[in-house]
């Protein structure tokens, strides 16, 4: 077996929303900001890995989701009683409940492609499959 000409990065894969196991096919049909809502791609359109590994996969980052939106609001509270010194908690519920509405598309992306990349045992990358398909 011959080694593969190149090795993709695992940060550009995540950031960018790539397959975990080639890093090549993209996770999702729409853009995060989207009217229409993000869908995401049923299988991978490099590798043709199923990314809804069974039924019910995704439940799974409800809880990553979850954990990103409390490290955010804790991160927002902080912030405000150092830049501002208030104790009024009608700021710190208008500031912190906006900017969740606004993250929310973001959590949603993100606790799924953290599902695939690092959470899920057995998937991993595989450099020859990143490789360009003979034609």
């Amino acid at each position: 077996m011959e080694t593969p000409k190149y090795k993709l990065s695992a940060w550009p894969a995540f950031a960018n929303a790539k397959c975990p196991r080639c890093r090549r096919g993209d996770l999702f049909i729409t853009g995060m900001y989207e009217f229409k809502g993000q869908e995401m791609h049923k299988t991978c359109s490099h590798c043709g890995l199923v990314y809804e590994r069974e039924p019910g996969y995704f439940y799974v980052a409800m809880f990553a989701s979850y954990a990103l939106n409390v490290a955010e609001m804790v991160t927002l509270a902080v912030a405000i009683s150092v830049l501002t010194g208030s104790s009024n908690p009608w700021l710190y519920v208008s500031i912190i409940l906006g900017v969740a509405v606004v993250l929310a598309p973001f959590n949603y992306r993100y606790s799924r492609v953290m599902l695939l990349h690092w959470l899920t045992p057995g998937l991993h990358y595989h450099p020859e499959m990143s490789e360009d398909k003979a034609e």
